[in-house]
């Protein structure tokens, strides 16, 4: 399939772009490791073992131009959302166990 493990975020997969406006974010349209040689901009994504995105990066010309690191509750629900934006701002958004922004 062309993943490559990392401990530290989770599983790495590469997509296009995203859709939605909830957090966290579904990565779609997939690509292979070899298909974002030539990309300028692509999402480097990482998924943990139940397949949920842990974390993922905006790649344009090679720099991180967004950063989003999320945790979840145990049923599943998201728990935090970290936002790095390009100037290296960082926003955290916290959620109750039903998936409600506090």
């Amino acid at each position: 399939m062309g993943t490559t493990s990392n401990e530290d975020r989770g599983t790495l997969r590469f997509f296009v772009t995203y859709t939605g406006i909830k957090l966290p974010l579904k990565l779609i349209n997939e690509l292979q490791p070899d298909e974002v040689e030539n990309r300028n901009t692509f999402f480097r994504g990482y998924f943990d073992g139940q397949d949920r995105l842990t974390s993922f990066d905006k790649l344009a010309y090679g720099e991180v131009e967004l950063r989003h690191d999320y945790t979840y509750h145990d049923n599943g629900k998201i728990r935090a959302a970290e936002i790095t934006d390009i100037d290296g701002e960082v926003t955290m958004l916290l959620f109750s166990a039903e998936g409600e922004a506090v």
